[in-house]
């Protein structure tokens, strides 16, 4: 396991709008752990929102020199968006001479990127929880594969409290969600790095689908590079 503990910081400013300073854990290269300065307050509740989950939020690899150059691209450029959300999210801020300025139009696929990226965090937790009752695993493509909605026996009280009340709609509706909001994020990785073509997303879902094994909790089920399920 890669466990070094070292952070690095990262300051950022958006043309003079908001100023902001963020820490990376080495292990963790897309999880905000401390902000400072001040940023619009859109800005922050989507920032709070992504450090509680994201699909490569957790990524948990053994050294870096092991990572393939495509794996080294697809995780930078998925970095790369997570910062963009930031300034998506912006509403106005007060240039370094006081004006109010108002942020530049963002493109669709920008707004559509931020939007999927929202969508995985405030789903986070019922994924988690999802992955533990067995209703969901990581498949080879990069997103979730659903079983049968079946409460194991031994499940402790709180998962099946949980089971209790999340219904058959509720589920497909999660799923659904996280699922789209995965391929738009994969698609996005193909169209804001030069490097990548649609050719290569077949093996940019191999990536994704990787990280998501590797940061899948004991007992979840996940697919093998075989094609076989399996529970970690």
């Amino acid at each position: 396991m890669f466990n070094v503990q070292r952070s690095t910081s990262l300051s950022i400013e958006a043309k003079g709008r908001a100023a902001f300073t963020v820490v990376r854990c080495a292990l963790n290269p897309l999880s905000i752990v401390h902000c400072q300065l001040s940023i619009p307050a859109a800005a922050l509740a989507l920032l709070l929102a992504l450090t509680s989950g994201c699909t490569l939020a957790k990524v948990d690899v053994n050294v870096v020199s092991e990572r393939t150059s495509l794996e080294n691209q697809v995780l930078g450029t998925y970095n790369a968006l997570s910062e963009d959300v930031l300034l998506v999210a912006s509403v106005r801020g007060v240039s370094p001479t006081g004006k109010v300025e108002t942020p530049p139009k963002h493109s669709p696929e920008q707004q559509e990127a931020a939007q999927a990226l929202e969508n995985i965090a405030f789903h986070a937790d019922d994924v988690e929880t999802l992955k533990r009752l067995g209703w969901v695993g990581e498949n080879l493509e990069g997103t979730l594969t659903s079983f049968n909605r079946e409460v194991p026996e031994k499940a402790p009280a709180d998962l099946k409290a949980f089971a209790g009340r999340f219904g058959e709609g509720e589920f497909r509706q999660v799923v659904s969600e996280v699922n789209r909001s995965r391929e738009i994020l994969m698609l996005r990785v193909v169209q804001t790095n030069e490097n990548f073509t649609a050719k290569d997303l077949p093996a940019i879902r191999k990536v994704f689908a990787r990280v998501n094994r590797q940061n899948s909790a004991p007992g979840t089920k996940v697919q093998e590079d075989d094609g076989k399920w399996v529970t970690r």
